[in-house]
């Protein structure tokens, strides 16, 4: 028996699911009979226990079930960002390796049109030439049956790297006997939740981001009422929290600086009193913003550091925080040791690489062993590629993050990604992307190019038009500059460095010391 089947048993009718927007309400019961129902079905299609399914779906019940049935029918579960373009999700879905596609009518217009058979697709909502009707099939599977018995399923979670694209993390599957065992991970996310069955939270965010899919699903084993928003939109947040009595809440510091934005008379005007644990994570957070956020919804903010990998995880509650002002806290998970180029461990206060050791199971990235052996060292200890220090106390501050990645409103942007589009226009000989800081978003993307000798000069609304043909809107450049030569050492190796140096003095002249 797992969690949902557990929760399903004991309060059949209580709200498992709810989506303010459209005032659609699952129960228990009705959340674990779906599951039952998709994991028949899954099953019938001939995946196997291990196999790999995608899941391109926005929030929505069905995500969720998907996600519950999944894991009965011990397959793996790829969540796939709704945002994507085409290239970009075909990308995702070969590399995944999917024996079937789980989408929407409007969705599946985003997919190739290779890809619509290859592989198979099924439709959640509806009926779609030459895909499955999802809602057809499960109708004819009973409520509940028993089911073979298999490895307990998991989701295939991507998360970004070094090469501009991203990498899958693929993990052994547990056993059978384990199924609705406490494991070590749920154990942490409960010290960090600090929930019960009567608490309810709140989802702003996709349910395809990791830390959305991980912390809500983690609610649904735990009992809890989980309150779904179809998009973050600051007022609709707002009430929910005051309508459901919300208690608990996970958030990315864009959505703070949103709220934030609000007038005092209307932030005013809804009572979050009931709030008690407010989680944030996925870029670093303005120490303005967080003091503002500290002083209207009062010290209940809980902040993470750490990544899909799993090796290492640190934490910082508001009034350590306050003491601590702008660090991620002490480790939860494994040793934080900061490292200088030649591997060496530097004193406190030295900014240098950010590695742990002792954080229990490894990692691989799927399809990319380059890249898994360039995240660990010759002592076993492994790294998200970010840079920080460590204080006498052993509180960690980020002085910068992955050394190409362009954390946006939360969410991951690949500049190889970006520039290998770039340059694809037939006026671009060279072209590199930083992220520049931006108040709304965390950071912002802007492109440097420098084109050929014998181009016209496309413009700049041009350039930013054609990344929007081959790119999510998130990703394409706010801002592109021409310049004669785009910095390079003579290897041809980017100076990325220097134009993040450039760009922060022309945002802060005082600091200009040139």
């Amino acid at each position: 028996m797992d969690e949902l089947e557990h929760w399903a048993r004991r309060e059949p009718d209580k709200p498992a699911l709810i989506f303010p927007e459209t005032g659609e309400t699952m129960t228990y019961a009705a959340l674990d009979a779906q599951a039952n129902r998709a994991a028949q079905w899954l099953i019938d299609q001939g995946l196997a226990g291990g196999d790999m399914i995608d899941l391109l779906l926005d929030n929505r019940p069905e995500a969720v079930e998907l996600a519950w049935a999944a894991r009965r029918a011990g397959l793996y579960y790829a969540l796939l960002n709704t945002h994507l373009t085409p290239n970009e999700l075909a990308y995702l879905i070969r590399d995944s390796g999917a024996r079937l596609l789980l989408t929407t009518r409007a969705l599946l217009r985003g997919v190739s049109d290779e890809l619509r058979a290859a592989p198979p697709a099924a439709v959640v909502d509806g009926s779609a030439a030459g895909c499955i009707d999802y809602a057809e099939a499960l109708a004819a599977y009973p409520e509940q049956r028993p089911l073979p018995d298999r490895p307990v399923g998991a989701p295939f979670l991507y998360s970004s790297g070094t090469t501009g694209r991203p990498k899958g993390i693929l993990r052994p599957l547990l056993p059978p006997a384990e199924r609705g065992r406490p494991q070590p991970a749920q154990a942490l996310l409960d010290r960090n939740m600090q929930v019960g069955p009567s608490d309810v939270y709140l989802s702003p965010a996709p349910f395809f981001h990791a830390a959305p899919h991980v912390y809500s699903m983690h609610a649904l084993a735990r009992g809890m009422t989980v309150v779904m928003l179809a998009r973050f939109e600051p007022v609709t947040a707002l009430a929910a929290i005051e309508r459901h009595r919300v208690t608990h809440s996970q958030w990315v510091p864009t959505m703070f600086v949103r709220l934030l934005a609000l007038s005092d008379e209307l932030r005013r005007r809804y009572d979050i009193a009931s709030m008690r644990r407010a989680i944030h994570a996925a870029a670093p957070c303005p120490v303005h913003v967080k003091e503002r956020m500290i002083a209207w919804w009062g010290p209940i903010l809980f902040e993470y550091y750490a990544g899909s990998e799993g090796i290492g995880w640190t934490a910082i509650e508001s009034a350590d925080w306050l003491a601590h002002k702008g660090s991620v806290g002490r480790a939860l998970r494994g040793v934080i040791h900061i490292c200088g180029e030649d591997g060496r461990e530097l004193p406190a206060g030295d900014v240098g690489t950010i590695w742990f050791s002792d954080f229990g199971p490894g990692f691989a990235y799927h399809n990319a062993p380059e890249q898994t052996a360039a995240a660990f060292n010759n002592r076993g200890w492994a790294t998200y590629g970010d840079l920080g220090w460590l204080d006498a106390e052993g509180y960690l501050y980020l002085s910068d993050r992955r050394a190409d990645l362009i954390l946006c409103g939360g969410v991951n942007v690949y500049p190889a990604e970006i520039e290998s589009v770039l340059l694809r226009h037939p006026a671009i000989a060279d072209a590199a992307v930083i992220g520049v800081s931006d108040a709304e978003y965390g950071e912002r993307v802007q492109a440097v190019v420098q084109l050929r000798a014998d181009a016209v000069p496309p413009g700049e609304a041009a350039l930013i038009a054609f990344c929007r043909e081959h790119l999510a809107g998130l990703k394409c450049p706010r801002a592109v500059d021409l310049v004669d030569q785009v910095p390079r050492t003579p290897s041809g190796k980017l100076l990325r460095r220097e134009l993040k140096d450039r760009y922060r003095r022309r945002a802060d002249p005082a600091n200009n010391s040139a």
